[in-house]
């Protein structure tokens, strides 16, 4: 069942009115208004320069509310005029819309202005009251009917199989929808929305459901709007430099696109054959080569996004640099479907390199390949990237994929360049002797990029590896500073043998994203989550106590949702929500995440 609220009342009144009506405020200075239900939002400008808004949630019984302006008159006794559209940004009601607002809000008729108060007089201001009533709940099959309305029954489904699909991702955590949408265009999303921001539904945003933390469970139930079906690639501009792509593009498939033209799309996460350019941008994915080239914010030059309330936004675009207001880009990038949804994304390419070429080191500890990894970047080697594995992995790939493959040692560095050919080639010899200067005991060399994939391809058989041990693998992306690397070793050998949890650790050493993997036998019993979940506990505060992170590119979702206050702080926490309330005030985008209690 969904709850709705509809219907918007404005009335508009002075103070004076309000109190001869409603009875003694509390206060002499207080503003008061009876609530029966709904959100009531009062906004007074300007005797004593001050602009107020307070939100209270549905009550069924008469409350009093005092609003404190001061006792300072500034001189000013002409009141700020509010328009038409901060009324319906204040109503947040499509039925509220502009004639309507002007009518409750133009006493005077002054062409969209309403003088709130005279000049000469210090009279009391205004007192705009929208109250909503609640109407019947809606049913799942009501509001499916309405959206196959609004956009196509084709895109609209309430299957059990359908719903069971697009309950969750990696993470263990599961919830039903009541209505899944399969948005194919921007249009579609945004009567999506503001339907669902009318309505007051939750709606969870899903790209390819293959997150790490629950980003897209929709905890909330209501409705799923997948992008997947928007999966077009509009464009690769190499004169400009850029793609443009819908959200439900393939990573993978957008990077080969762009390197039949000679050009490339470097990020490139782990899964980058599965996931999607939308999803892609809602955790601002990493990968291997962030190193180098940096992670996908540095590669979203404009964006398309669709509002909750279904308004439409474009910010950036084709410029390479473009300091025009703030960076909402950078706000939406990260922001896991909490403040809107992504429906086109114009993205920085780069040039090709013409060559690449890997080494593959083993160390025999842990301790020395962290060293070298040091030493490569002191040297003044910058290689697109740095992956460091440590024993337990290394063992159980090993038993994957038979023990001649990996030669004798506890620690295993790969190093790869690329740009032009003989710079790589060159640059290969330098790392070469500098790899056996500080250790390693075998040294594998892929000149070319055939070979170079032969090495990328052993790397990502370590996730499944760690799958065969038959544990259940928690995968956490935590970050520390690179020079904390071998302490976080060190550290997770020590948790490992307080709590019997066996850990692996591998990942980008280049940038300090190691993931820092719990396997826990029989995770889905109560108590063997209490203890796995105790030492998540400790892990993360240790990362914190660093300096580092808890998620260097998977997300918080609901796995890291426990830790998110300590990780952010009271003041950024604050700011957070207040930005949320600001993209979002009726909390309908993705909720039960990080921001909800």
């Amino acid at each position: 069942m969904f709850e709705e609220t509809r219907g918007a009342r404005i009335e508009t009144g002075t103070w004076q009115d309000a109190r001869a009506s409603m009875g003694s405020p509390p206060s002499k200075r207080g503003a008061p208004w009876a609530l029966t239900e709904g959100r009531v939002v009062l906004k007074v400008g300007a005797l004593f320069n001050k602009t107020t808004e307070m939100e209270i949630p549905a009550r069924k019984h008469k409350s009093w509310l005092s609003l404190d302006l001061g006792n300072k008159a500034t001189g000013d006794t002409s009141w700020e005029p509010l328009d038409g559209p901060d009324l319906r940004r204040l109503s947040d009601e499509p039925e509220v819309g502009a004639s309507t607002a002007k009518e409750a809000a133009e006493p005077s008729g002054q062409g969209g202005q309403a003088r709130w108060g005279e000049r000469g007089g210090a009279k009391e201001p205004e007192l705009l009251v929208i109250e909503e009533e609640r109407a019947e709940p809606m049913t799942a099959a009501v509001v499916a009917s309405q959206l196959a309305a609004l956009i196509g029954p084709q895109k609209v489904e309430t299957g059990e199989a359908v719903l069971a699909g697009h309950a969750g991702d990696k993470w263990y955590a599961s919830a039903l929808p009541e209505v899944v949408v399969f948005a194919e265009s921007t249009a579609d999303v945004s009567a999506v929305l503001a339907f669902a921001h009318r309505h007051r539904i939750p709606v969870t945003t899903r790209g390819a459901g293959v997150g790490y933390v629950g980003g897209c469970v929709p905890v909330k139930g209501g409705i799923v709007l997948t992008t997947a079906r928007m999966n077009r690639i509009l464009g690769i501009f190499p004169a400009d430099g850029v793609a443009v792509v819908q959200p439900g593009v393939i990573t993978g498939v957008l990077q080969h696109a762009a390197r039949e033209v000679g050009w490339d799309y470097p990020p490139d996460p782990a899964s980058l054959k599965e996931c999607s350019i939308g999803g892609n941008i809602a955790t601002n994915a990493g990968g291997p080569r962030c190193l180098k080239y940096g992670v996908t914010r540095s590669y979203v030059l404009g964006l398309e996004v669709v509002l909750a309330n279904g308004r439409v936004l474009r910010t950036g675009g084709r410029l390479h640099k473009n300091k025009t207001g703030f960076d909402l880009i950078g706000t939406f990038v990260g922001s896991e479907g909490m403040l809107g949804v992504v429906t086109e994304a114009t993205l920085r390419l780069i040039p090709r390199p013409a060559a690449r070429g890997m080494l593959a080191a083993v160390f025999p500890d842990f301790a020395m390949a962290a060293a070298a990894v040091q030493r490569i970047l002191n040297s003044g080697h910058l290689p697109s990237a740095l992956e460091i594995t440590d024993a337990f992995t290394l063992a159980a790939a090993r038993r994957r994929l038979g023990a001649e493959v990996f030669p004798p040692g506890d620690a295993h560095l790969i190093v790869e360049i690329d740009g032009r050919p003989a710079a790589v080639r060159s640059e290969l010899e330098e790392l070469y002797v500098l790899l056996g200067r500080l250790g390693a005991t075998h040294i594998d060399v892929a000149p070319d990029e055939e070979s170079c994939e032969r090495i990328w391809k052993l790397r990502r058989e370590f996730s499944y590896s760690l799958r065969d041990t038959g544990l259940t693998k928690l995968n956490e992306d935590i970050v520390v500073p690179r020079s904390k690397l071998v302490d976080l070793v060190s550290f997770a050998r020590l948790l490992e043998v307080e709590t019997g949890i066996p850990i692996a650790c591998f990942g980008h050493a280049g940038d300090g994203n190691i993931h820092t993997n719990l396997m826990v036998r029989d995770y889905d019993r109560p108590e063997v989550r209490e203890r796995a979940d105790a030492a998540l506990d400790i892990l993360f505060h240790w990362v914190l106590a660093q300096g580092g992170a808890i998620t260097g590119e998977h997300g918080v979702g609901l796995a890291k949702k426990p830790w998110i206050a300590e990780a952010l702080g009271g003041v950024s926490m604050a700011v957070h929500r207040s930005i949320k309330r600001t993209f979002d005030p009726h909390g309908i985008l993705n909720p039960g995440k990080f921001l909800d209690p």
